[in-house]
Protein backbone atom coordinates (compact mmCIF):
# COMPACT_ATOMS: atom_id res chain seq x y z
CA UNK A 1 0.00 0.00 0.00
CA UNK A 2 1.29 3.48 -0.77
CA UNK A 3 0.20 7.09 -0.71
CA UNK A 4 2.13 8.55 -3.65
CA UNK A 5 5.09 10.61 -2.49
CA UNK A 6 4.15 10.48 1.21
CA UNK A 7 3.74 7.07 2.80
CA UNK A 8 4.27 3.41 1.95
CA UNK A 9 3.54 0.18 3.80
CA UNK A 10 4.69 -3.28 2.80
CA UNK A 11 4.25 -6.48 4.78
CA UNK A 12 4.17 -10.22 4.26
CA UNK A 13 5.09 -13.64 5.58
CA UNK A 14 7.66 -15.97 4.04
CA UNK A 15 7.10 -19.63 4.98
CA UNK A 16 8.55 -23.03 4.17
CA UNK A 17 7.40 -26.40 5.52
CA UNK A 18 8.85 -29.91 5.35
CA UNK A 19 6.54 -32.68 6.56
CA UNK A 20 7.23 -36.40 6.90
CA UNK A 21 4.54 -38.97 7.74
CA UNK A 22 5.45 -42.47 8.94
CA UNK A 23 3.34 -45.56 9.67
CA UNK A 24 4.99 -47.73 12.31
CA UNK A 25 2.14 -50.25 12.20
CA UNK A 26 -1.65 -50.32 11.92
CA UNK A 27 -2.01 -48.52 15.28
CA UNK A 28 0.87 -46.03 15.53
CA UNK A 29 1.45 -43.09 13.18
CA UNK A 30 3.80 -40.11 13.33
CA UNK A 31 3.99 -36.71 11.68
CA UNK A 32 7.24 -34.71 11.72
CA UNK A 33 7.17 -31.06 10.62
CA UNK A 34 9.94 -28.51 10.13
CA UNK A 35 8.53 -25.01 9.68
CA UNK A 36 10.25 -21.73 8.83
CA UNK A 37 8.37 -18.44 9.07
CA UNK A 38 9.49 -14.83 8.56
CA UNK A 39 6.81 -12.17 9.16
CA UNK A 40 7.89 -8.62 8.29
CA UNK A 41 6.62 -5.14 7.60
CA UNK A 42 8.24 -1.99 6.26
CA UNK A 43 7.01 1.58 6.63
CA UNK A 44 8.41 4.32 4.40
CA UNK A 45 7.79 7.99 5.14
CA UNK A 46 8.79 10.42 2.41
CA UNK A 47 9.12 13.98 3.64
CA UNK A 48 12.17 15.49 1.92
CA UNK A 49 14.82 15.71 3.20
CA UNK A 50 13.68 13.45 6.09
CA UNK A 51 12.94 10.22 4.19
CA UNK A 52 12.64 7.38 6.71
CA UNK A 53 12.27 3.61 6.33
CA UNK A 54 11.26 1.47 9.34
CA UNK A 55 11.50 -2.34 9.25
CA UNK A 56 10.39 -4.92 11.80
CA UNK A 57 10.12 -8.73 11.67
CA UNK A 58 9.71 -11.99 13.58
CA UNK A 59 11.56 -15.12 12.42
CA UNK A 60 10.57 -18.57 13.69
CA UNK A 61 12.32 -21.96 13.38
CA UNK A 62 9.80 -24.58 14.44
CA UNK A 63 9.98 -28.37 14.95
CA UNK A 64 6.85 -30.45 15.65
CA UNK A 65 6.69 -34.18 16.34
CA UNK A 66 3.18 -35.64 16.63
CA UNK A 67 2.12 -39.23 17.28
CA UNK A 68 -1.29 -40.90 16.93
CA UNK A 69 -1.85 -44.23 18.68
CA UNK A 70 -5.12 -46.10 18.11
CA UNK A 71 -5.56 -48.26 21.22
CA UNK A 72 -8.92 -49.49 19.91
CA UNK A 73 -11.77 -48.29 17.70
CA UNK A 74 -13.12 -46.31 20.66
CA UNK A 75 -9.86 -45.14 22.24
CA UNK A 76 -7.29 -42.88 20.58
CA UNK A 77 -4.15 -41.37 22.11
CA UNK A 78 -2.38 -38.29 20.67
CA UNK A 79 0.95 -37.09 22.05
CA UNK A 80 4.00 -35.16 20.93
CA UNK A 81 6.49 -32.38 21.43
CA UNK A 82 7.37 -29.15 19.68
CA UNK A 83 10.10 -26.55 19.89
CA UNK A 84 10.16 -23.05 18.45
CA UNK A 85 13.10 -20.63 18.33
CA UNK A 86 11.90 -17.01 17.96
CA UNK A 87 14.00 -14.08 16.76
CA UNK A 88 12.30 -10.70 17.34
CA UNK A 89 13.63 -7.74 15.35
CA UNK A 90 11.44 -4.97 16.81
CA UNK A 91 12.67 -2.20 14.57
CA UNK A 92 15.41 -0.63 12.49
CA UNK A 93 15.07 2.85 10.99
CA UNK A 94 17.20 4.05 8.09
CA UNK A 95 17.17 7.66 6.93
CA UNK A 96 18.15 9.59 3.82
CA UNK A 97 21.64 11.07 3.60
CA UNK A 98 20.53 14.65 4.25
CA UNK A 99 18.02 13.82 6.98
CA UNK A 100 18.14 15.66 10.30
CA UNK A 101 17.31 12.35 12.08
CA UNK A 102 19.75 9.61 13.07
CA UNK A 103 19.34 5.96 12.07
CA UNK A 104 18.12 3.64 14.86
CA UNK A 105 18.41 -0.11 15.32
CA UNK A 106 16.60 -1.65 18.30
CA UNK A 107 18.05 -4.62 20.16
CA UNK A 108 16.95 -8.02 18.91
CA UNK A 109 15.29 -10.40 21.35
CA UNK A 110 15.42 -14.18 21.38
CA UNK A 111 13.06 -16.74 22.84
CA UNK A 112 12.89 -20.53 23.04
CA UNK A 113 9.44 -22.08 23.37
CA UNK A 114 9.00 -25.82 24.00
CA UNK A 115 5.98 -27.96 24.78
CA UNK A 116 4.91 -31.55 25.37
CA UNK A 117 1.33 -32.76 25.21
CA UNK A 118 -0.87 -35.83 25.57
CA UNK A 119 -4.56 -36.16 24.70
CA UNK A 120 -6.97 -39.07 24.96
CA UNK A 121 -10.16 -39.40 22.90
CA UNK A 122 -12.42 -42.02 24.47
CA UNK A 123 -15.93 -43.31 23.79
CA UNK A 124 -17.32 -43.95 27.27
CA UNK A 125 -20.54 -45.44 25.89
CA UNK A 126 -22.79 -45.19 22.86
CA UNK A 127 -23.88 -41.73 24.00
CA UNK A 128 -20.97 -40.29 25.99
CA UNK A 129 -17.62 -39.24 24.51
CA UNK A 130 -14.76 -37.46 26.26
CA UNK A 131 -11.53 -35.85 25.09
CA UNK A 132 -9.12 -34.80 27.81
CA UNK A 133 -5.47 -33.86 27.81
CA UNK A 134 -2.64 -31.74 29.10
CA UNK A 135 -0.06 -29.58 27.37
CA UNK A 136 2.92 -28.23 29.33
CA UNK A 137 4.72 -25.24 27.84
CA UNK A 138 8.02 -23.61 28.68
CA UNK A 139 9.15 -20.23 27.38
CA UNK A 140 12.62 -18.78 28.00
CA UNK A 141 13.79 -15.37 26.89
CA UNK A 142 17.54 -15.58 26.32
CA UNK A 143 20.55 -13.36 25.58
CA UNK A 144 22.45 -11.70 24.16
CA UNK A 145 21.22 -8.30 25.23
CA UNK A 146 20.62 -5.78 27.97
CA UNK A 147 17.50 -6.32 30.04
CA UNK A 148 15.83 -3.80 32.31
CA UNK A 149 13.41 -3.89 35.23
CA UNK A 150 10.92 -1.06 35.81
CA UNK A 151 8.84 0.29 38.66
CA UNK A 152 5.12 1.10 38.38
CA UNK A 153 5.95 4.53 36.93
CA UNK A 154 8.11 3.04 34.15
CA UNK A 155 11.43 4.11 35.66
CA UNK A 156 14.41 1.76 35.27
CA UNK A 157 15.24 0.07 38.59
CA UNK A 158 17.94 -2.35 37.37
CA UNK A 159 19.89 -3.33 34.24
CA UNK A 160 21.54 -6.67 33.48
CA UNK A 161 23.64 -7.73 30.49
CA UNK A 162 23.28 -11.36 29.35
CA UNK A 163 25.61 -13.25 27.05
CA UNK A 164 24.39 -15.25 24.06
CA UNK A 165 22.27 -18.23 25.11
CA UNK A 166 22.03 -17.20 28.77
CA UNK A 167 18.52 -17.52 30.20
CA UNK A 168 16.96 -14.26 31.42
CA UNK A 169 13.58 -15.60 32.54
CA UNK A 170 11.67 -18.87 32.14
CA UNK A 171 7.92 -19.42 32.44
CA UNK A 172 6.39 -22.90 32.73
CA UNK A 173 2.61 -23.30 32.38
CA UNK A 174 0.14 -26.16 32.18
CA UNK A 175 -2.67 -26.10 29.61
CA UNK A 176 -5.37 -28.64 30.52
CA UNK A 177 -8.37 -29.31 28.32
CA UNK A 178 -11.61 -31.27 28.66
CA UNK A 179 -14.33 -31.85 26.04
CA UNK A 180 -17.44 -33.80 26.94
CA UNK A 181 -20.22 -34.64 24.48
CA UNK A 182 -23.54 -36.44 24.84
CA UNK A 183 -25.49 -37.82 21.86
CA UNK A 184 -29.17 -37.10 22.38
CA UNK A 185 -30.02 -39.29 19.37
CA UNK A 186 -28.60 -40.21 15.96
CA UNK A 187 -28.96 -36.62 14.74
CA UNK A 188 -28.12 -34.30 17.63
CA UNK A 189 -25.73 -33.85 20.52
CA UNK A 190 -24.68 -31.38 23.19
CA UNK A 191 -21.11 -30.52 24.16
CA UNK A 192 -19.31 -28.85 27.03
CA UNK A 193 -15.63 -27.88 27.10
CA UNK A 194 -12.93 -26.24 29.18
CA UNK A 195 -9.61 -25.15 27.67
CA UNK A 196 -6.62 -23.17 28.94
CA UNK A 197 -4.31 -21.46 26.43
CA UNK A 198 -1.04 -19.66 27.15
CA UNK A 199 0.42 -17.00 24.85
CA UNK A 200 4.07 -15.94 25.02
CA UNK A 201 4.16 -13.64 21.97
CA UNK A 202 2.28 -10.41 22.59
CA UNK A 203 0.82 -7.90 20.15
CA UNK A 204 0.89 -4.21 21.05
CA UNK A 205 -1.68 -2.83 18.65
CA UNK A 206 -2.19 0.72 17.50
CA UNK A 207 -5.66 1.66 18.69
CA UNK A 208 -5.87 4.73 16.45
CA UNK A 209 -6.13 2.72 13.21
CA UNK A 210 -6.15 -0.79 11.74
CA UNK A 211 -2.81 -1.79 10.27
CA UNK A 212 -0.10 -4.44 10.61
CA UNK A 213 2.54 -1.97 11.87
CA UNK A 214 1.98 -3.14 15.42
CA UNK A 215 4.75 -4.27 17.72
CA UNK A 216 5.28 -7.91 18.75
CA UNK A 217 7.21 -8.58 21.95
CA UNK A 218 8.01 -11.82 23.82
CA UNK A 219 7.34 -12.64 27.45
CA UNK A 220 10.22 -11.26 29.51
CA UNK A 221 11.33 -10.44 33.02
CA UNK A 222 8.62 -7.72 32.97
CA UNK A 223 5.93 -9.17 30.70
CA UNK A 224 4.17 -12.33 31.90
CA UNK A 225 2.52 -14.89 29.57
CA UNK A 226 -1.11 -14.15 28.76
CA UNK A 227 -3.49 -16.89 29.95
CA UNK A 228 -7.01 -17.61 28.72
CA UNK A 229 -9.44 -20.00 30.41
CA UNK A 230 -12.44 -20.75 28.18
CA UNK A 231 -15.74 -22.43 29.02
CA UNK A 232 -18.08 -23.33 26.16
CA UNK A 233 -21.38 -25.15 25.69
CA UNK A 234 -23.05 -26.00 22.41
CA UNK A 235 -25.83 -27.84 20.60
CA UNK A 236 -25.18 -29.67 17.32
CA UNK A 237 -27.64 -31.27 14.90
CA UNK A 238 -27.83 -32.86 11.47
CA UNK A 239 -31.15 -33.10 9.66
CA UNK A 240 -32.70 -34.10 6.34
CA UNK A 241 -30.59 -37.28 6.18
CA UNK A 242 -27.36 -35.39 6.90
CA UNK A 243 -27.91 -32.85 4.14
CA UNK A 244 -27.85 -29.97 6.64
CA UNK A 245 -25.65 -29.34 9.65
CA UNK A 246 -26.48 -26.85 12.42
CA UNK A 247 -24.60 -25.73 15.52
CA UNK A 248 -25.09 -23.09 18.21
CA UNK A 249 -22.52 -22.38 20.93
CA UNK A 250 -21.94 -19.92 23.75
CA UNK A 251 -18.54 -19.27 25.33
CA UNK A 252 -16.83 -17.25 28.04
CA UNK A 253 -13.10 -16.53 28.39
CA UNK A 254 -11.33 -15.29 31.49
CA UNK A 255 -8.15 -13.46 30.44
CA UNK A 256 -5.13 -12.99 32.73
CA UNK A 257 -2.00 -10.83 32.34
CA UNK A 258 -3.51 -8.63 29.65
CA UNK A 259 -1.29 -5.88 28.22
CA UNK A 260 -1.95 -2.39 26.97
CA UNK A 261 0.08 0.79 26.79
CA UNK A 262 -0.10 3.97 28.77
CA UNK A 263 -1.81 7.07 27.43
CA UNK A 264 0.60 8.93 25.18
CA UNK A 265 3.02 5.99 24.95
CA UNK A 266 5.63 5.74 22.19
CA UNK A 267 5.79 2.21 20.76
CA UNK A 268 7.77 2.30 17.51
CA UNK A 269 11.47 2.99 17.85
CA UNK A 270 11.41 2.77 21.65
CA UNK A 271 14.18 0.60 23.16
CA UNK A 272 12.42 0.68 26.52
CA UNK A 273 8.92 -0.04 25.24
CA UNK A 274 8.17 -2.26 28.27
CA UNK A 275 8.31 0.86 30.45
CA UNK A 276 5.23 2.10 28.55
CA UNK A 277 3.07 -0.93 29.39
CA UNK A 278 0.28 -1.55 31.87
CA UNK A 279 -1.12 -4.92 32.94
CA UNK A 280 -4.51 -6.18 33.99
CA UNK A 281 -7.23 -8.67 33.09
CA UNK A 282 -9.87 -9.17 30.45
CA UNK A 283 -12.90 -11.15 29.36
CA UNK A 284 -14.42 -12.36 26.12
CA UNK A 285 -17.85 -13.86 25.64
CA UNK A 286 -20.29 -14.49 22.88
CA UNK A 287 -22.64 -16.66 20.84
CA UNK A 288 -21.77 -18.45 17.60
CA UNK A 289 -24.23 -20.13 15.25
CA UNK A 290 -23.60 -22.03 12.02
CA UNK A 291 -25.81 -23.59 9.32
CA UNK A 292 -24.32 -25.64 6.47
CA UNK A 293 -25.81 -27.36 3.43
CA UNK A 294 -23.52 -30.29 2.64
CA UNK A 295 -24.96 -31.91 -0.50
CA UNK A 296 -26.81 -31.13 -3.72
CA UNK A 297 -25.96 -28.83 -6.60
CA UNK A 298 -26.06 -25.85 -4.25
CA UNK A 299 -23.93 -26.10 -1.08
CA UNK A 300 -22.58 -23.53 1.37
CA UNK A 301 -23.02 -22.14 4.83
CA UNK A 302 -24.09 -19.17 6.92
CA UNK A 303 -22.33 -18.22 10.15
CA UNK A 304 -23.00 -15.48 12.68
CA UNK A 305 -21.08 -14.44 15.82
CA UNK A 306 -22.21 -11.98 18.47
CA UNK A 307 -19.31 -11.25 20.81
CA UNK A 308 -17.49 -8.88 23.12
CA UNK A 309 -13.79 -8.71 24.04
CA UNK A 310 -12.88 -6.33 26.88
CA UNK A 311 -9.94 -5.38 29.09
CA UNK A 312 -9.73 -3.92 32.57
CA UNK A 313 -6.40 -2.29 33.39
CA UNK A 314 -5.62 0.21 36.13
CA UNK A 315 -4.50 3.48 34.57
CA UNK A 316 -6.82 3.19 31.56
CA UNK A 317 -10.45 4.40 31.46
CA UNK A 318 -10.47 4.89 35.25
CA UNK A 319 -10.01 1.17 35.81
CA UNK A 320 -13.28 0.26 34.05
CA UNK A 321 -13.75 -2.36 31.33
CA UNK A 322 -13.23 -1.07 27.79
CA UNK A 323 -13.33 -2.73 24.33
CA UNK A 324 -10.13 -4.42 23.21
CA UNK A 325 -8.82 -3.35 19.80
CA UNK A 326 -9.90 -6.65 18.20
CA UNK A 327 -13.44 -6.46 19.66
CA UNK A 328 -16.09 -7.00 16.97
CA UNK A 329 -19.75 -7.08 18.00
CA UNK A 330 -21.14 -8.69 14.84
CA UNK A 331 -19.47 -11.05 12.36
CA UNK A 332 -21.42 -12.60 9.47
CA UNK A 333 -20.29 -14.85 6.61
CA UNK A 334 -22.46 -16.25 3.80
CA UNK A 335 -20.91 -18.73 1.34
CA UNK A 336 -22.60 -20.34 -1.64
CA UNK A 337 -21.18 -22.91 -4.10
CA UNK A 338 -23.18 -24.02 -7.15
CA UNK A 339 -22.12 -26.95 -9.35
CA UNK A 340 -23.52 -26.03 -12.76
CA UNK A 341 -22.20 -29.23 -14.36
CA UNK A 342 -19.15 -31.51 -13.94
CA UNK A 343 -16.91 -28.81 -15.46
CA UNK A 344 -18.25 -25.49 -14.15
CA UNK A 345 -18.57 -24.40 -10.49
CA UNK A 346 -19.76 -20.96 -9.36
CA UNK A 347 -19.14 -19.47 -5.92
CA UNK A 348 -19.96 -16.35 -3.93
CA UNK A 349 -18.83 -15.17 -0.48
CA UNK A 350 -20.22 -12.21 1.45
CA UNK A 351 -18.71 -11.07 4.76
CA UNK A 352 -19.65 -8.38 7.24
CA UNK A 353 -18.14 -7.37 10.56
CA UNK A 354 -18.35 -4.50 12.99
CA UNK A 355 -15.35 -2.18 12.76
CA UNK A 356 -12.53 -2.57 15.27
CA UNK A 357 -12.50 -0.41 18.41
CA UNK A 358 -10.21 2.62 18.03
CA UNK A 359 -9.17 5.75 19.93
CA UNK A 360 -9.88 8.92 17.99
CA UNK A 361 -9.57 12.56 19.09
CA UNK A 362 -12.70 14.03 20.64
CA UNK A 363 -11.38 17.59 20.62
CA UNK A 364 -8.35 19.78 20.06
CA UNK A 365 -6.66 23.01 21.09
CA UNK A 366 -3.78 25.04 19.71
CA UNK A 367 -0.35 25.67 21.23
CA UNK A 368 1.70 28.30 19.36
CA UNK A 369 -0.33 27.53 16.25
CA UNK A 370 0.26 23.77 16.48
CA UNK A 371 -2.91 21.64 16.92
CA UNK A 372 -2.94 19.31 19.95
CA UNK A 373 -5.61 16.62 19.94
CA UNK A 374 -7.59 15.53 23.00
CA UNK A 375 -8.58 11.90 23.52
CA UNK A 376 -11.43 10.58 25.66
CA UNK A 377 -11.79 6.98 26.81
CA UNK A 378 -9.61 4.25 25.25
CA UNK A 379 -11.18 2.56 22.21
CA UNK A 380 -14.44 4.49 22.55
CA UNK A 381 -14.91 4.84 18.76
CA UNK A 382 -15.30 2.33 15.92
CA UNK A 383 -13.88 1.96 12.46
CA UNK A 384 -16.66 1.86 9.83
CA UNK A 385 -18.27 -1.57 9.42
CA UNK A 386 -16.53 -3.82 6.89
CA UNK A 387 -18.37 -5.75 4.19
CA UNK A 388 -17.36 -7.33 0.90
CA UNK A 389 -18.67 -9.67 -1.84
CA UNK A 390 -16.33 -12.05 -3.67
CA UNK A 391 -17.39 -13.95 -6.81
CA UNK A 392 -15.70 -16.89 -8.49
CA UNK A 393 -16.03 -19.43 -11.29
CA UNK A 394 -13.92 -22.55 -11.81
CA UNK A 395 -13.61 -24.47 -15.10
CA UNK A 396 -12.21 -28.01 -14.99
CA UNK A 397 -10.08 -28.39 -18.13
CA UNK A 398 -8.92 -31.96 -17.53
CA UNK A 399 -9.50 -34.48 -14.77
CA UNK A 400 -8.12 -38.01 -14.58
CA UNK A 401 -7.12 -40.37 -11.79
CA UNK A 402 -3.52 -39.08 -12.07
CA UNK A 403 -3.88 -35.37 -12.83
CA UNK A 404 -6.23 -32.41 -12.82
CA UNK A 405 -6.07 -28.93 -14.32
CA UNK A 406 -8.46 -25.99 -14.05
CA UNK A 407 -8.96 -22.25 -14.54
CA UNK A 408 -10.36 -20.05 -11.77
CA UNK A 409 -11.85 -16.62 -12.54
CA UNK A 410 -12.60 -14.42 -9.53
CA UNK A 411 -13.55 -10.91 -8.50
CA UNK A 412 -12.52 -9.71 -5.05
CA UNK A 413 -14.84 -6.99 -3.66
CA UNK A 414 -17.27 -7.29 -6.55
CA UNK A 415 -19.32 -4.18 -5.71
CA UNK A 416 -16.14 -2.10 -5.30
CA UNK A 417 -16.74 -1.04 -1.69
CA UNK A 418 -14.16 1.40 -0.29
CA UNK A 419 -13.63 -0.26 3.09
CA UNK A 420 -11.57 1.88 5.46
CA UNK A 421 -8.07 0.55 6.08
CA UNK A 422 -6.90 3.51 8.15
CA UNK A 423 -8.45 6.82 9.18
CA UNK A 424 -6.09 9.64 10.12
CA UNK A 425 -6.83 13.16 11.34
CA UNK A 426 -5.18 16.37 10.24
CA UNK A 427 -5.81 20.10 10.35
CA UNK A 428 -7.81 21.45 7.42
CA UNK A 429 -5.24 23.41 5.34
CA UNK A 430 -7.96 25.90 4.35
CA UNK A 431 -9.49 26.40 7.81
CA UNK A 432 -7.34 25.92 10.93
CA UNK A 433 -10.45 25.66 13.12
CA UNK A 434 -11.52 22.45 11.37
CA UNK A 435 -10.14 18.92 11.35
CA UNK A 436 -10.14 16.55 8.39
CA UNK A 437 -10.62 12.79 8.66
CA UNK A 438 -8.58 11.10 5.90
CA UNK A 439 -9.67 7.59 4.99
CA UNK A 440 -7.27 5.22 3.23
CA UNK A 441 -8.65 2.22 1.32
CA UNK A 442 -6.37 -0.72 0.63
CA UNK A 443 -8.19 -2.74 -2.05
CA UNK A 444 -11.32 -2.09 -4.08
CA UNK A 445 -12.41 -4.39 -6.90
CA UNK A 446 -9.64 -6.85 -7.86
CA UNK A 447 -10.27 -9.32 -10.74
CA UNK A 448 -7.92 -12.30 -11.12
CA UNK A 449 -7.35 -15.39 -13.26
CA UNK A 450 -5.55 -18.46 -11.91
CA UNK A 451 -4.45 -21.69 -13.56
CA UNK A 452 -4.26 -24.72 -11.24
CA UNK A 453 -2.88 -28.19 -11.81
CA UNK A 454 -2.39 -31.30 -9.70
CA UNK A 455 -0.37 -34.38 -10.51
Amino acid sequence: MALPGRFGLNWGNETATFRWNHFFNSKLFSNTSLIYSNFFYNISINSTPNNISITSKITDYHLKQDFNYYISTSNKLDFGIDANFHVFSPGAATVSQNSSYNPVSLQKKYGVETAAYISNELDLSEKWKVVYGLRVTSFSVIGPGNFYSYDTNGNITSEMAYASGKVVKTYVNAEPRLDLSYHLNDHSSVKWSYTRNVQNVHLLGNSTNSSPNSLYIPSSNNVKPEIADQLASGYYRQFKDGQYEFSSEIYYKDLQNQIDYKNGATLLGNENVESELLYGKGRAYGWETFLKKKSGKLTGWISYTLSRTEKRIEGINNGNYYPATQDQTHNIAVVGIYNVNPRWTLSATWVYNTGNAVSWPSGKFSVDGVPVYLYSNRNSYRMPAYNRLDLGATLIVKKTTKSESSWTFSIYNAYNRANAYTIAFQQDPHDATKTQAIKTTLFKMVPSVTYNFKF
